[in-house]
């Protein structure tokens, strides 16, 4: 029980000099909670959106894909469903294909979705955006995104293409939500009433049976018997069945996300841990005389390390209690914030269930727990003779040196395995890379009392001759203890190291994979004129239009070597100078071709129109320029070589891209304008797919730095942590200080300086290690399209920054007890 009673006592005795290691883990148990109910929140998403087709009906039936039965379902199927007992309405749903024309009677590029919309409103499945359900007859729906492009609002009139091919113009009764579709996104979708399905569509097909049970009949006898009465051509199931059967995928969604989402938290939490370790070092390390007293009065090592070890329980628990908590009130805050943004049928929250809350409070508890444990072991081991103030020597000096080598070792093949990871290829690659990341990374931590005191030296000269006697205080005293000031950076230092890491190696992906996917086509857009020419007006309109800049494609068909080849011929000035051949042809002599099968570079025959022309010579090599350029081509001439081959030779393809100014929407617009009169012109936007990568990309940096944050914060708690602790152990020396003539002022500068000069040594080592991690792990991945570029320059700026921040923010609360302290008090401090 005394042992019990001086754990408490002394425990309340320290506990002003722990609470910021407490936050530290309790930060790291809210950002745990946060991140696995995040994650759960976002599954659920997926899952709602999935179900989002499924609709209110408490019955969907679905055709069975069987051999020798008709596809879909027919009205006949829907009157036997009726005719059930316990069917309270029935309706049918179609699907069809249609098509959207602007004002001007052109046809928008893609085949347009027909839906119908159920005339029952309990089964309507659709969600409506804006206006009102069509029920006049021309009243129709549109998605969103299709009413915005052409510009109508509710009430507007649309012109559409009917199920014969001709134009029909209709009303816009209201707007479609896409996000209540998933299956129809990216096309344009057409809402009609079903009755009226025929007019504006070809191909319909019934795909699902929406159906109402009558009020207390149970949905799944129900569903039994409409599948009965349906002679097992239909797959009959509830609406929970359905949202079943719907998300049935989530589960390894959910295992994907969440490893993800737990791989920054457990980096957050490593951070944690180091800062726990070192304040607990640095706390009994200022304990000394009393531990050794301890020993002196009959305790033993087993019963000093119980009472450390239980401090650690004590500190654990209710840190980790405080991080429940706040990570709850966080999920409150984010659930109170999803709210308040249209989701459409997507319904989110974020409340953590009460077993996360309980086994994120006990994953505090033991990793608080597992970093006393070193600091502890140290702690048992000082001799009662350190009482007496006997020097005391922690570790040996064999030790010592066993551990540098095994450091080294670590650097050795760890830097063996990157530079395989980067020489080598995929998929071998990417795990040398990784393991050798790992491995000189632990090498650097278990040196970092080697390395950074050296760093901060360096750093300290710049700062002694801007801030004089604070700068060279305050390198001073980092330089005092390298062990402390490597323990302290090390935490920084993995924060760093990590991010860097990761925005690099998204930076340099991105940078290699985009142009890779942009330089397969020559422009941002393509119009053809469908089997035949592109209209000599269209062209015109096209060119007059001065936020497009167009590149005309002429093509002939020719006899080369008596095999019937397509030639086409563009100003390669004008095309995309990244695209894959356009360099080459820009350099191309007259009488040349490029080839997309290679060969030699001999002279082949080319016969033109049943007469023998002239000769051509292939340039070396295997080109994808003329296949790019039109699809069918086989070789590529210059504009003078096509003149003497085929004069007569047509314009079959436009290449387009937005002016210098103009975005996509606009040069969408721009084309919709200039071919208003030319419907027959299709038109391809070519770049989607690189906007779809860039913007992904983009996204994952944006998470991953916001993620990787809390690790960075995490490690400036440890830093102020290990500041005030500083304060403490050097409150003599500081008043000192204050009596010789140093002012305030220069006492917080001073502190501020210790917490920049530590932070700014982490994030360059950091830094450096992340660029080069990131770059190794790019190029592993990205070998075979080519590695393009290095770091993306402003997030890697970025982080330099947060980190400087970090680092005058950790130094508030100690700047603030240095200027409360009087010099009386602070020369009184044993």
């Amino acid at each position: 029980m005394t042992t019990y009673r001086y754990t408490l006592a002394d425990f309340y005795g320290q506990l002003r000099q722990l609470v910021l290691t407490g936050a530290a883990v309790a930060v790291g148990v809210a950002f745990l909670i946060a991140s696995v109910s995040g994650s759960g929140a976002l599954v659920d998403s997926y899952r709602q959106s999935a179900a989002a087709e499924i609709g209110p009906a408490d019955l969907q039936a679905t055709p069975r894909a069987a051999q020798g039965q008709p596809a879909g379902l027919t009205d006949g199927t829907a009157a036997r469903a009726r005719r059930v007992p316990g069917v309270a309405a029935v309706s049918l749903r179609l699907a069809g294909q249609g098509g959207v024309r602007t004002p001007a009677g052109r046809p928008l590029d893609d085949t347009a979705v027909v839906s119908s919309v159920a005339a029952d409103p309990g089964l309507r499945w659709q969600l409506l955006k804006d206006g009102k359900w069509p029920s006049a007859p021309g009243e129709v729906l549109l998605d969103g995104d299709t009413a915005e492009r052409l510009g109508a609002r509710p009430g507007a009139t649309v012109h559409l293409t009917g199920a014969d091919g001709g134009i029909l113009t209709a009303v816009l009764a209201g707007t479609l939500d896409g996000r209540g579709a998933p299956g129809f996104a990216g096309r344009p979708v057409i809402g009609v009433p079903a009755e009226r399905m025929s007019r504006y569509a070809t191909r319909i097909l019934g795909t699902q049976l929406d159906i109402r049970a009558t009020p207390g009949a149970s949905h799944r006898q129900v569903a039994e018997a409409v599948g009965r009465a349906l002679d097992g051509r239909a797959e009959v199931r509830t609406r929970d069945g359905s949202r079943a059967e719907a998300t049935r995928q989530s589960g390894t969604v959910y295992g994907v996300v969440l490893i993800a989402a737990l791989s920054f938290v457990l980096i957050a939490l490593a951070v944690a841990r180091m800062v726990v370790s070192n304040t607990f070092s640095v706390v009994l390390a200022q304990r000394t005389r009393q531990l050794a007293l301890l020993r002196c009065i009959g305790a033993d090592r087993a019963q000093v390390r119980r009472v450390i070890l239980r401090q650690g329980l004590l500190l654990g628990t209710g840190a980790s209690a405080a991080g429940v908590l706040l990570g709850t009130a966080l999920c409150a805050a984010g659930t109170a914030l999803l709210g308040t943004l249209d989701l459409g049928p997507v319904q989110l929250s974020l409340t953590p269930a009460p077993v996360v809350c309980v086994l994120a409070g006990l994953f505090g508890v033991l990793l608080t727990v597992l970093a006393v444990r070193g600091p502890a072991k140290a702690a048992s081991a000082v001799p009662p003779i350190a009482a007496l103030g006997g020097a005391h020597q922690a570790g040996s000096r064999p030790a010592a040196r066993r551990a540098a080598v095994f450091s080294g070792l670590l650097l050795v093949c760890g830097t063996a395995l990157l530079t395989a990871g980067a020489l080598g290829g995929p998929p071998l690659s990417l795990l040398a890379a990784t393991v050798g990341a790992i491995s000189t990374f632990f090498g650097v931590l278990r040196l970092s009392h080697r390395l950074l005191p050296p760093i901060v030296g360096a750093l300290g000269v710049l700062a002694r001759k801007v801030c004089g006697t604070t700068g060279r205080l305050a390198t001073q005293q980092l330089r005092r203890n390298p062990g402390r000031t490597g323990a302290t950076g090390a935490a920084l230092l993995l924060g760093v190291t990590v991010m860097v890491s990761a925005v690099t190696a998204l930076g340099i992906t991105g940078n290699s994979l985009v142009p890779m996917v942009s330089a397969r086509q020559p422009a941002a857009f393509s119009a053809t004129g469908g089997s035949g020419p592109l209209p000599a007006g269209a062209l015109t309109a096209l060119a007059g239009e001065h936020r497009l800049g167009v590149t005309p494609v002429r093509s002939a068909t020719l006899t080369v070597d008596g095999r019937s080849t397509v030639v086409v011929s563009a100003d390669p000035r004008l095309l995309n100078p990244t695209a894959d051949g356009v360099e080459r042809a820009g350099h191309l002599p007259d009488g040349t071709a490029l080839t997309v099968l290679g060969g030699d570079t001999g002279t082949h025959r080319v016969t033109a129109a049943g007469r023998p022309g002239t000769t051509l010579r292939f340039d070396g090599g295997r080109a994808s320029l003329p296949l790019s350029l039109q699809a069918g081509a086989a070789l590529y001439v210059t504009p003078a070589t096509m003149d003497r081959l085929a004069p007569r030779a047509a314009v079959t393809t436009a290449w387009i891209s937005p002016s210098e100014g103009t975005d996509r929407l606009a040069a969408r617009r721009a084309m919709d304008q200039a071919l208003a009169a030319y419907p027959e012109v299709k038109v391809t936007d070519a770049t989607a797919q690189v906007e779809s990568v860039r913007a992904l990309l983009d996204r994952m940096m944006l998470i991953t730095m916001a993620l990787l944050g809390f690790s960075v914060a995490i490690a400036g708690i440890g830093v102020a942590a290990t500041l005030m602790l500083g304060v403490s152990e050097r409150a003599r020396e500081i008043g000192m200080l204050r009596a010789i003539g140093l002012s305030g002022r220069q006492l917080r500068g001073m502190l501020t300086l210790e917490a920049v000069l530590l932070s700014l040594a982490g994030a360059l080592v950091g830094t450096v290690l992340g660029v080069g991690y990131g770059w190794t792990a790019a190029r592993s991945v990205t070998s075979t399209v080519g590695t393009i570029g290095g770091p993306p320059v402003l997030p890697v700026l970025g982080v330099l920054a947060l980190t400087v921040l970090i680092g005058l923010a950790a130094a508030v609360l100690p700047a603030r007890r240095v200027r409360r302290m009087t010099i009386v008090a602070a020369l009184r401090t044993t």
